[in-house]
């Protein structure tokens, strides 16, 4: 259930067009038309901003360095403290 509001102005005729979408949609009201465009639109992108992939043997190549790679230095392990006191994942 919705406990949030969110109020704006927009041109009538972005708004007509809303309303004949949400209701070709079948839809109940604007705002369930509103509300689901901005949750499939947050949600890619989120995904753009937050996620990669690689391409190729890229993967492999890293896997093999981490279990390759000796134990963390004081400095590696300041960086993380630090990152972990200011909240950066």
């Amino acid at each position: 259930m919705a406990t949030t509001r969110l109020d704006l102005r927009l041109d009538e005729a972005i708004k007509a067009k809303a309303e004949k979408a949400s209701a070709l949609l079948g839809l109940r009201s604007l705002t369930e038309y509103v509300v689901r465009l901005m949750d499939e639109d947050a949600t890619q992108v989120i995904e753009k901003y937050e996620s990669f992939s690689v391409e190729g043997d890229v993967f492999d190549r890293f896997t093999q360095a981490c279990e390759q790679a000796k134990a963390p230095n004081k400095a590696l392990k300041d960086a993380l403290a630090f990152t972990e006191a200011k909240g950066i994942k």
